[in-house]
């Protein structure tokens, strides 16, 4: 069994770190996210909250994936990490169905939230919050050629997509009052939680078949 060299082992510690971060963020985010989202009834927000403690999943995984490699650097992938994976994407299709259930009932009803500025404070911290993690992941990734960090990084990235599609929906609907936005903004995040599920389930299925590289 290969040991690790000083400078990679470097980067799997701040691989490790920036993982952690990732987790207490998204917890962080998650809950204040889905207070604010129950209190002004905001679907965007709330379901933007509950993406948020999905990617502490996937988080756990690299958390995972850079403590295996860092004490046992030829091992392959982890059952844990595969695990991590399908949960992962089985809770983004859940997240899917319920934000498309509830849009639509919105849509039919002509529900509004009481107010979305919440959502317009937590969407401008997180893009901000998010874009400094992806630098730092692309970095570390690239530093080491690895596809799952880099695969992550791309996964953040997604986080800042989502973070637009709620401030974007938020401050139209404060500016505007109508109510159809906040559920078209749920749809949006319906769509980057789809294809976020599915990648989880691909990269799951790669591990398997042994198709993806193990680090």
């Amino acid at each position: 069994m290969h040991s690790l060299s000083l400078v990679a082992s470097r980067y799997y510690r701040y691989a490790l770190w920036l993982g952690i971060l990732t987790i207490c963020y998204n917890l962080l985010e998650g809950l204040v996210s889905i207070f604010f989202g129950l209190s002004d009834e905001s679907l965007t927000l709330f379901g933007f909250g509950v993406d948020s403690f999905i990617e502490v999943v996937s988080g756990l995984g690299i958390v995972a994936m850079a403590l295996r490699i860092r004490k046992y650097p030829d091992t392959p992938r982890s059952q844990f990490e595969r695990t991590a994976l399908r949960i992962t994407g089985t809770s983004f299709y859940i997240l899917c169905a319920g934000l498309a259930v509830s849009a639509i009932y919105n849509l039919l009803t002509g529900h509004k939230p009481d107010t979305t500025l919440a959502g317009i404070v937590i969407s401008l911290v997180s893009i901000a919050m998010m874009w400094a993690l992806v630098a730092a992941k692309r970095k570390v990734g690239l530093a080491l050629a690895s596809a799952p960090i880099l695969a992550d990084a791309n996964c953040t990235l997604v986080c800042i997509y989502m973070s637009l599609v709620l401030l974007a929906s938020s401050l139209v609907y404060e500016l505007t009052g109508f109510a159809f936005l906040d559920s078209l903004g749920a749809l949006g995040l319906i769509y980057f939680s789809f294809t976020e599920g599915r990648e989880s389930f691909e990269k799951a299925r790669g591990m398997e078949c042994g198709c993806e590289e193990n680090r």
